[in-house]
């Protein structure tokens, strides 16, 4: 399997791109690894490793695009920057996957225009996976697309009921309709249309969830649009962050409190390793004609490594095949 890389992505490219590369190689052996970017600059942070010189090419990119830019002007006029030359390949056929922590309204309308939908697909979508009190969670779409029609909000239950059964090995995943309260007539048009509609067809659909219900884990696949996806994401991030921080502070606030962080220090530790996004690696952008994993924008080497090993367990379990007789036999 070849996996290309956007060397330049990400708030610390190309260290940890390159780092996390580096690691990928050497735990998982069935992998070559295809590096984009400045040819010097990823030379020089590959030159601080020893590894196996096969396992890693670079392709040389010189232009970046940053997160100011117009994504879909930027794809269209930098077709030498890291992430289109990367997203080529696997248009291409001469890589099978992409991973890129840079720009994210670049590299979904890169992948949109240059790899291109599956046919079918009105709207491809970002699917993260997210930790839960009772086990990880999808939320599709968070962020792709900020308005939808209700037969778009089925089509992301598709592809999400297809990854996750998949990719998490639940069988007959149960799908929830994000919204602002639990009964049917709740809601705006939308969600009271395509609530109609996740009820009708053939899916495990439990009905509306709520905001707070969400981070228990209850429910498999939780659909919406792309704008209320994007918000509860980075609302989830920031409550994480800010718990983990205030307990810090009161833990070091005095002697005492230090004694007992220190005899819970195992509990804490759990706790933020399940919560933390580095452990899930990225998005996948589910709906596209290759493999598409969009890692987060502070991703260090651990996220980028775990964002290849996703993006083989894509690749093994050939989720695109699956998604494509999926909506074959559902049409929407």
């Amino acid at each position: 399997m070849k996996i290309v890389v956007d060397g330049m992505g990400g708030d610390y490219s190309p260290h940890v791109v390159v780092k996390g590369c580096i690691e990928a190689i050497k735990e998982y052996n069935n992998i070559d690894i295809i590096i984009t970017g400045p040819k010097e600059l990823i030379s020089d942070e590959l030159s601080k490793y020893e590894y196996n010189k096969n396992k890693i090419t670079i392709l040389d990119a010189k232009d970046v695009i940053t997160n100011n830019e117009h994504p879909v002007m930027a794809i269209r006029r930098k077709k030498e920057s890291s992430i289109y030359k990367a997203l080529d390949l696997v248009k291409k056929g001469e890589a099978d996957a992409v991973i890129s922590a840079g720009s994210t309204g670049a590299f979904l309308a890169g992948a949109t225009l240059v790899i291109g939908r599956i046919k079918g697909v009105n709207r491809p979508a970002l699917a993260p996976i997210m930790p839960g009190k009772n086990g990880p969670f999808m939320i599709i779409d968070c962020g792709a697309n900020a308005e939808c029609k209700p037969n778009n909000l089925v089509q992301f239950a598709q592809m999400g009921e297809v990854y996750f059964q998949n990719i998490l090995k639940i069988n007959n995943p149960t799908i929830g309709l994000v919204n602002i309260g639990a009964e049917e007539e709740k809601g705006n048009e939308l969600t009271k249309e395509a609530h109609k509609l996740l009820k009708e067809k053939d899916f495990n659909f439990i009905g509306n969830v709520e905001p707070r219900d969400i981070p228990t884990g209850n429910t498999n696949v939780l659909v919406c649009d792309g704008f209320v996806g994007n918000t509860v994401l980075k609302m989830y991030e920031g409550v994480a962050s800010t718990i983990f921080s205030t307990l810090k502070e009161e833990i070091m606030s005095s002697f005492r409190t230090k004694i007992g962080g220190l005899l819970l220090k195992p509990v804490f530790n759990k706790f933020k390793k399940d919560y933390d996004y580095k452990e899930y690696g990225g998005a996948a952008f589910l709906g596209v004609e290759g493999i598409c994993i969009k890692a987060h924008g502070s991703s260090d080497a651990r996220a980028f490594k775990n964002a290849i090993k996703q993006a083989i367990n894509f690749y093994d379990n050939k989720i695109i095949e699956k998604i494509k007789t999926h909506i074959e036999q559902k049409m929407i």
